[in-house]
C-alpha cells in the first residue's frame, strides 16, 4: 500500500457553490478515505456512504491526488443515487453516466468530466474501452465477491493502471466467511493473497469435495478480520443508530392447508388435476415449497427450440393455490388505515396477484415512481429486492414495509430494509414479514438471522 496522504482539509467553495455538511462521524470516514488509497468503508445502511464518498472524492480531486474516477454500481443505483446525491454533497464535481447503449456509453465515455458513473453489467465492455482512470469506486462491493465470474476478471485487467480503490458495503460477509476474499482482493490483494484456493486451504475445512462445502476453521475469522483492520473503516453502531427512528420487524403467522406443501415435500411431486409439477432436485423441490407457501406454484415445462438445436423453451405456468397470505397482508393495511407501504415480492406471480387486488399500485419500473413515492404521492409502491437492495432513498414517502416473501440473501434483506430505515427517515419503521405457518418460510428467517450473528461477530472482529 503507498503511504497515504496529508489529512484532508476543507477549502471553502467558489461563489455559488453549496454543499451539505457531513456529520462528524461522516467526516471521521471521509478522512479516512482521502488518507488510505486503497480502502474499504463498512457502514449499515443509511449511514450515508455515498455522501461520505462523494466528499472525498471532491477533495481528492481538488488536490489532484486522483484525475478520474470511476464509479461502479448496482444499476438502479448508478441511474438515481449518484446522479441526485452528487450535487449536494459535491457540486463542482463533473459527472458522465455511462449508461445506455453501446454508442449512448461512448459518448459519455468521451464527455470531459471528473467522474464516470455506470453499472456492474458494463465491466467487461469498459475493459475493451481504451479509456483509463485513475481511481475507482466500487459501490456495493459485494457485487465482485467472486473472482472467477466474467466481470472480475475483466475488472482485474483494468486495475492494473488504477492506484485509488475504495469499496463501499453494508453486508462483507453476508453469506459467510468466504465472500470476503473476491472483495479483498479487487481493493488490494496484498490484504488476502492472490490465490482464492490458497486462502480457503489456509481458512477452511474442505467436508464435501463432491458438493464443494467448505468450514471455517477454528479462529479463522478473527485471523480474515486482523489481515484487513487497517483498510477497513467500520462505522460502528453507536455512532449514528441515535440519528435514526427504531425499526420495528414483526413477523405475522398464517395458516395454510397443508396438503398439497406436504406432498411436494415428501415425494417432490404434485399433481393437480392434469397438471403433474415434479421437482428435479432437493435445491428445486425448496424454491416449489417457497412458491406453495406464498399460495402458488410453477408447472414448468421444457419444449425444443426449433430453431436452435439442442436448446429448450421454459415456460411456467403458475397455479394459484390460496390466498392467505395476501389476505393477511390486506388485513395489515386496513389496520394501518392504508398509509403508504412499500410490499416486497420475489415472484413474478406474486407481483401478478398484487397488481390483480390494487390495480393503483406502483413498481420501481412506472415513471416518477421514486419521486412520487417521496412526495407522499404512492399508497402502495411494490418492489423486488434486486431492484430495490442498494443506495434508493425511499425514506420520505413512508415508514412501513411488508415482505409476502422473504429472499435468502441476507445482504437483499438488509438492503431493500434500508431503502425506509436510513438517514431522513423522521418516523418509526415497521417492517412485517408474512410467514405460513409450518413451511419454508420459517426456515429462510431463521437462516437470515443466523447470518447477521456471523456479520455481526465479524464486525466485532473489526473494532
Amino acid at each position: 500500500m503507498n503511504a497515504a496522504p496529508p489529512k484532508r482539509e476543507w477549502v471553502g467553495l467558489t461563489k455559488g457553490e453549496e454543499r451539505l455538511k457531513l456529520r462528524p462521524y461522516q467526516d471521521t470516514a471521509a478522512d479516512f478515505l482521502y488518507q488510505v488509497n486503497r480502502a474499504m468503508v463498512l457502514a449499515p445502511v443509511g449511514a450515508g456512504k455515498t455522501a461520505i464518498t462523494l466528499t472525498a472524492m471532491g477533495d481528492s480531486l481538488r488536490d489532484k491526488l486522483v484525475k478520474r474516477w470511476l464509479v461502479l454500481a448496482p444499476k438502479r443505483v448508478a441511474k438515481d443515487v449518484w446522479p441526485t446525491e452528487a450535487p449536494m454533497w459535491a457540486p463542482s464535481l463533473r459527472l458522465s453516466m455511462v449508461t445506455g447503449t453501446p454508442a449512448q456509453r461512448k459518448k459519455a465515455l468521451a464527455a470531459s468530466a471528473d467522474v464516470y458513473v455506470t453499472n456492474y453489467e458494463n465491466l467487461q465492455w469498459l475493459s475493451e474501452q481504451k479509456f483509463k482512470f485513475d481511481g475507482v469506486v466500487c459501490d456495493e462491493l459485494t457485487k465482485l465477491k467472486n473472482p472467477s465470474g466474467k466481470r472480475f476478471k475483466a475488472f482485474e485487467v483494468m486495475l492494473k493502471d488504477i492506484n485509488m480503490r475504495w469499496g463501499l458495503t453494508g453486508s462483507f460477509t453476508s453469506n459467510g466467511l468466504e465472500d470476503v476474499f473476491g472483495q479483498c482482493k479487487i481493493i488490494d490483494q496484498d490484504l488476502l493473497g492472490r490465490s482464492k484456493g490458497a486462502f480457503m486451504q489456509k481458512n477452511f475445512i474442505l467436508l464435501n469435495p463432491e458438493y464443494g462445502q467448505w468450514f471455517p476453521r477454528v479462529g479463522a475469522l478473527g485471523r480474515v478480520m486482523a489481515q484487513i483492520k487497517h483498510a477497513t473503516y467500520l462505522l460502528e453502531p453507536g455512532e449514528y443508530k441515535d440519528k435514526l427512528p427504531p425499526l420495528h420487524v414483526v413477523p405475522m403467522e398464517c395458516a395454510m392447508l397443508m396438503d398439497e406443501y406436504n406432498r411436494m415435500k415428501r415425494d417432490f411431486v404434485l399433481e393437480l388435476g392434469d397438471v403433474k409439477t415434479i421437482a428435479a432436485n432437493a435445491a428445486v423441490v425448496t424454491s416449489k415449497l417457497q412458491q406453495i407457501a406464498s399460495g402458488f406454484v410453477y408447472d414448468t415445462r421444457k419444449t425444443p427450440n426449433p430453431d436452435k438445436p439442442g436448446k429448450f423453451i421454459v415456460t411456467q405456468t403458475p397455479i394459484f393455490l390460496s390466498g392467505h397470505k395476501f389476505d393477511l397482508l390486506n388485513e395489515i393495511l386496513d389496520e394501518n388505515q392504508r398509509a403508504n407501504t412499500i410490499i416486497v415480492y420475489n415472484y413474478k406471480e406474486e407481483l401478478a396477484e398484487l397488481k390483480r387486488r390494487y390495480p393503483k399500485a406502483v413498481t420501481l419500473d412506472d415513471a416518477n415512481a421514486i419521486k412520487d413515492w417521496n412526495a407522499g404521492k404512492v399508497e402502495l409502491l411494490l418492489v423486488h429486492p434486486k431492484s430495490a437492495g442498494h443506495g434508493l432513498n425511499l425514506q420520505f414517502g413512508g415508514c412501513r414495509m411488508v415482505f409476502v416473501s422473504l429472499p435468502w440473501s441476507l445482504e437483499l434483506y438488509e438492503q431493500t430494509v434500508g431503502r425506509l430505515h436510513r438517514g431522513g427517515q423522521t418516523q418509526a419503521v415497521w417492517c412485517y414479514l408474512l410467514l405460513a405457518k409450518g413451511t419454508v418460510d420459517e426456515r429462510i428467517w431463521s437462516a437470515l438471522q443466523d447470518k447477521r450473528a456471523l456479520s455481526d461477530i465479524a464486525l466485532e472482529e473489526l473494532k
